[in-house]
């Protein structure tokens, strides 16, 4: 009785506050009047059509929901992504679109050759889809909220903003990290002493990671490079220009350097003592450690695609009377091409380094989705019993843990 007033109330006097503010926007007279006319006699009147509690009963997912998309979007902000093309608006069933320019034209000088002949410039479709991220389910029963004293669905809403979050970004700096070392994307090897097992970072390796952007003329304005843990540590206890100039023991920021912004980031992806990146879903070896990479913004981009929660009241669960909640959310942090991208990781001094490694591509959720309607229609057409119909994880599909 005492929740379900709660509920009443609470839906209750959050339809009257929209209906105020839509109508104050929409320039209505007396606008607190109708507001509340509105926002109390309509929800009345579409009980006696719709089914018990049925007027009040979405307004809280839509609040929740709300909720976790602003904190998506808000931890976007002073990070190492911050700025980075959002291509958002573009994205449709959940795949962006990018269209791949083709070659710039050539360019003649002192010509004296008419008519001067035409060159096709060829452009094509680039199709990516989103990753998606979901959150495994959490339980709240009635006995909770009932003995409780604090907003534990709240809480239970910011944690798992929280798991998703930490996915992404972490998803996103794999995505960012090149493959092996190559013409286009040098991976450089650290120089300094050794110290468990592998070499120091040293300033001399953003150097050359500096020079290698150099000689593929990447503009030096705006290159960003993305310190891991280990060497943020080798640099600060070996390095004394690095702790006096360029790190603030008040802020924990790192200061630019050599034309790079510099930040940190404590989920650096892992590469193999061959210089040869480890698949995001794979677990690091004892021989694998953490890299530091770079890249230049204008040739990344981000886009976040929908995000929906998925609730059941303890009033339709009879068995555990408990309330079950998780999210689903689509983002995808990819390079348009491979190229203007950078790593520095922890050589061993010993084993040879890896160049043009060959690299099974990631799947996205566009991909595994494919494949997955693939092989339902092989299974029925095979005509087995079992229908995976509504099934709808996906073999070696990845939960978040809240």
């Amino acid at each position: 009785m005492k929740k379900g007033l709660l509920k009443l109330v609470s839906g209750t006097l959050f339809n009257v506050v929209m209906s105020v503010v839509i109508l104050s926007a929409l320039g209505v007279p007396d606008a607190g009047l109708w507001g509340l006319a509105c926002g109390v006699v309509i929800p009345m009147l579409l009980g006696a059509f719709q089914p018990k509690g049925a007027a009040l009963e979405g307004v809280y997912t839509e609040v929740w929901t709300g909720e976790l998309v602003k904190k998506l979007r808000g931890g976007m902000d002073d990070t190492w992504l911050n700025g980075v093309s959002d291509y958002s608006s573009a994205v449709q069933n959940e795949v962006v679109h990018l269209v791949d320019v083709g070659g710039d034209p050539d360019v003649l000088i002192n010509n004296t050759t008419y008519p001067i002949q035409a060159q096709e410039l060829e452009d094509g479709d680039i199709a990516l889809g989103l990753d998606k991220f979901q959150t495994k389910k959490t339980t709240v029963s009635d006995d909770e909220l009932f003995a409780i004293s604090y907003d534990k669905m709240g809480s239970v809403i910011e944690r798992h903003g929280d798991a998703i979050t930490i996915g992404k970004f972490k998803k996103a700096a794999h995505a960012l990290a090149p493959n092996s070392n190559t013409a286009k994307t040098p991976v450089i090897p650290t120089s300094g002493e050794m110290d468990n097992g592998r070499k120091k970072c040293t300033r001399q390796d953003i150097i050359a990671l500096k020079r290698a952007l150099d000689k593929m003329q990447v503009p030096a304005v705006g290159r960003r490079l993305v310190l891991c843990s280990d060497h943020v540590n080798d640099l600060l206890g070996d390095d004394q220009k690095f702790r006096d100039q360029y790190y603030n023991y008040t802020t924990g920021k790192i200061a630019n350097m050599y034309g790079f912004e510099v930040y940190e980031f404590e989920n650096c992806p892992f590469f193999t003592k061959e210089g040869v990146k480890v698949a995001f879903k794979t677990t690091p070896s004892e021989t694998d450690h953490q890299v530091s990479f770079c890249f230049y913004p204008k040739r990344v981009f981000r886009a976040q695609g929908s995000t929906k929660m998925y609730y059941r009241d303890a009033a339709t669960n009879p068995d555990t009377q408990a309330n079950e909640v998780n999210f689903r959310h689509y983002y995808v942090v990819l390079p348009k091409k491979m190229e203007a991208l950078g790593a520095i990781y922890s050589y061993d001094g010993s084993t040879a380094q890896t160049s043009d490694a060959e690299v099974t591509p990631e799947k996205n959720w566009a991909d595994t989705r494919k494949e997955a309607a693939k092989a339902k229609a092989m299974t029925l057409e095979a005509g087995t019993s079992e229908d995976p119909e509504g099934q709808d994880d996906v073999p070696g599909g990845e939960e978040l843990e809240v």
